[in-house]
């Protein structure tokens, strides 16, 4: 389309015009024929011989490009350092050693509720500092434990503290055990940690006095739970469940998800009062109608039950009530009276010191006091009394009220928690058996 114009266009020019293009068009046919000097040197060049798989020379000058910046090239990461805290540090001793300022070490300090912790350091902790390129504070790590570790970072808007928690593996283990010379020694042959020969006692407390009814023979079984943090043990975990054959009567506790214990056939292990208000002590004086009283020096009714105890062994409400009496007199010595419900009364005579006064209200488990010797004892130990409608009755043996049932809401999970439970106990016990 386009050449037809310009044809017709050529056509239309008077003759001068278009012998003028002609000529023009002519002298530019002419210089691009004719070589140029540059042009001759690339011939020149040209006309050299190469050799296949020959190596040349190139006279090629490289131009060294100057940096945009003159500024060096810096590494942003902080620098750590651990720093181990001694007998006598505090916090502000600690980030002295690391170089920082008082004004660094307040403003630390009060990152946050988490950062109270550092407030609490002990001996042989380790507390590890980050320093950016300035030398400033950048970031504090203090491991609180095998699963925690409280971090501290500086930020634009300022100081923030959290926790950082390891992912935890739970593990089942098992331990078991006969009683030949007392609980405890079994229990530490089992394999056990003294938290879980205390815990397994508290689960069982409502049903055996562990201070007076453990005999030889009587046998426990117990799975609990072993943590990991990233394949590494940290330690142990909760009891998931557990057997105890007292003189002849089985006790089983399953433990739920609500952290409380049930029996396998769902009703809770805690009861309205513990059987004993002493951990692991040894009684000198069982429940009788009469005794030789040691210091009054006649024979007497005993209505109760003596727990020989070193002094200041604390002593536990054996279940919820209200102080009634709390004092002093010549034969009781310190003293204090517990009133649970309209029924149920306990006494707890010698302390060495009350902790309770008339009128407050006492959850079972409150310490109340501790054991001592005042008042007519021939010694540190607590003289302790429990009354059913006024009327004295052996705190060993006598009848508790039913403890109440799990949720009906609960009770599908737990019947299938419960049995996956107790095939772990047998499994260990058939284990046991065929090993011994």
């Amino acid at each position: 389309m386009y050449r037809n114009v310009v044809a017709k266009t050529l056509k239309q020019l008077p003759k001068p015009h278009k012998w003028m293009l002609s000529a023009a068009a002519g002298l530019f046919l002419v210089s691009l024929l004719l070589p140029s000097d540059d042009a001759s040197a690339s011939k020149h060049t040209s006309a050299v011989e190469l050799q296949p798989n020959t190596r040349y020379p190139l006279d090629i000058k490289l131009q060294h490009l100057a940096p945009t910046t003159d500024a060096p090239v810096v590494d942003d990461e902080p620098e750590w350092q651990v720093y181990t805290v001694r007998n006598g540090d505090s916090l502000a001793k600690v980030f002295k050693r690391a170089g920082l300022s008082a004004k660094e070490t307040h403003e630390v300090s009060r990152a946050g509720e988490h950062a109270k912790r550092l407030l609490k350091i002990m001996p042989g902790d380790k507390i590890h500092i980050a320093l950016d390129q300035q030398k400033q504070f950048s970031a504090l790590m203090y491991p609180l434990s095998a699963l925690e570790t409280l971090i501290i970072d500086k930020q634009d808007t300022g100081y923030v503290s959290n926790i950082e928690r390891k992912e935890v593996e739970h593990r089942y283990s098992y331990a078991q055990g006969e009683i030949r010379s007392n609980f405890w020694n079994a229990a530490v042959e089992a394999g056990l940690t003294d938290n879980q020969i205390m815990s397994l006692a508290a689960i069982f407390g409502w049903d055996i006095d562990f201070a007076l009814e453990i005999r030889q023979g009587d046998t426990f079984n117990v799975v609990f739970e072993e943590q990991y943090a990233e394949g590494v043990f940290v330690g142990y975990g909760n009891i998931v469940a557990a057997e105890f054959v007292n003189q002849g009567d089985e006790y089983r506790a399953i433990r739920y998800t609500d952290g409380n214990y049930y029996t396998p056939e769902g009703r809770s292990m805690r009861k309205s009062f513990l059987r004993a208000p002493v951990n692991f002590s040894y009684i000198s004086s069982n429940f009788t109608t009469k005794r030789f009283h040691p210091v009054q020096k006649r024979w007497k009714a005993h209505r109760g039950t003596d727990y020989a105890a070193n002094r200041g062994t604390p002593v536990m409400a054996a279940g919820d009530g209200k102080v009634i009496r709390s004092s002093y007199d010549r034969f009781n010595g310190h003293h204090v009276f517990i009133q649970h419900g309209e029924k149920y009364q306990t006494k707890y005579l010698h302390f060495t010191k009350r902790m309770v006064k008339v009128g407050d209200t006492v959850k079972q488990g409150q310490v109340i006091g501790t054991v001592g010797s005042t008042g007519l004892a021939s010694g540190p130990h607590l003289h302790y009394e429990f009354l059913v409608d006024g009327v004295h009755r052996n705190p060993r043996t006598v009848q508790l009220p039913k403890a109440e049932p799990i949720d009906a809401s609960e009770r599908s999970a737990f019947e299938l928690l419960a049995e996956r439970r107790l095939q772990q106990l047998n499994t260990n016990k058939r284990i046991m058996l065929a090993m011994n």
